[in-house]
């Protein structure tokens, strides 16, 4: 793997979930949960992955580490096909590949102790550490800002944020290059939510980590990451540099979300108008023709009704799928920007 190529690159990957009726359970449709969606990510970088709930995000986490089968597409991570991999081959590689989970409350077993639960990796993976395994899992305990006394103890003697912590140990134990993290804040409390973000940012620093951060929270995503992909009803429609995607949004659906994040400054927020979307999510069921977003978009015209607007690069670095997008250089798509 040379040091321009990607460390995990998803190209046109879906995942249709069948939807059966009767007593033969006969398929009589498909939910459309991620259709047809592309994306890189590079050694050392943060991508932020938006969108509201229900629009494929977390699916799209669980589909780039194999915790689900891809319907259509391909996943590369290190140079390596791994979309349709055995899970006897997939296992040497879920060392490099970790998850985050959205809630700390179920994601770890309540009789198995601290101690038990970091180490598992461990032993799953058959590693022997020069010091023992208790050594190991308490310099990671430390590492996450826990105290190495913790060993003992079991998940419901700490609070939300330090079962995330926990969580997070148990991630970091083998040593992952990456990491999907599920929504790792939204069941936080909002003072413990800017604590969790920092620790992650510092291990990644730290630790060289490449990390994919799923979020319905805007917010969030801007602290942490390099680049953000925004996600509607299984599709991706913008991607771009974090400075760019919140100083000059293209795609009518990210200025909308935009809108909705809280502005400290009273002056800044008079300036600001909220864009209210009308309508409801449609359903990944029976999704809209050509472009999803239309049923709910101020701009929608008759050939968004018609034609699927492709990914397109507006600005350098800077790709959205619309037939009528906002704060564009100009209205055509640009070629593609060459590295010089």
């Amino acid at each position: 793997m040379s040091d321009n190529e990607p460390l995990l690159s998803v190209r046109d990957m879906e995942k249709h979930f069948p939807v059966t009726k009767g007593l033969f359970k006969k398929q009589v449709g498909a939910v459309k949960a991620v259709d047809g969606i592309s994306f890189d990510v590079f050694k050392g970088e943060t991508l932020g992955l938006v969108g509201e709930s229900g629009c494929g995000k977390s699916t799209t986490g669980r589909l780039v580490t194999r915790l689900l089968e891809p319907t259509g597409g391909k996943v590369v991570f290190e140079g390596e096909d791994i979309t349709h991999m055995s899970q006897g081959r997939l296992r040497p590689l879920r060392r490099d590949m970790q998850m985050i989970f959205q809630d700390p409350y179920s994601s770890l077993n309540p009789r198995h102790t601290v101690g038990a639960i970091v180490g598992a990796p461990f032993r799953i993976q058959g590693i022997k550490t020069e010091q023992g395994t208790k050594k190991a899992v308490q310099e990671i305990l430390e590492l996450v800002g826990l105290s190495p006394e913790h060993y003992n103890r079991y998940p419901h003697e700490f609070s939300g944020g330090q079962r995330q912590r926990i969580g997070i140990a148990r991630t970091l134990a083998l040593k992952p290059k990456l990491i999907i993290a599920d929504e790792p804040v939204s069941a936080l409390d909002v003072s413990i939510q800017a604590q969790v973000v920092n620790l992650l940012e510092d291990l990644q620093n730290e630790l060289d980590l490449t990390y994919v951060v799923i979020a319905h929270d805007l917010s969030v995503v801007r602290h942490i990451s390099d680049r953000v992909a925004v996600m509607y009803l299984g599709k991706i429609v913008e991607v771009a540099d974090r400075k760019s995607l919140y100083s000059v949004p293209m795609h009518p659906y990210t200025n909308a979300l935009l809108s909705a994040v809280p502005v400290p400054d009273p002056k800044a927020r008079k300036e600001r108008e909220r864009i209210r979307l009308t309508g409801d999510v449609p359903s990944p069921l029976n999704p809209p023709p050509a472009c999803r977003f239309h049923t709910r978009c101020w701009k929608a015209q008759e050939i968004c009704r018609k034609v699927e607007p492709p990914l397109a690069e507006l600005a350098t670095g800077h790709q959205v799928a619309c037939h009528f997008p906002e704060n564009a250089p100009d209205q055509t798509p640009a070629p593609a920007a060459t590295a010089g």
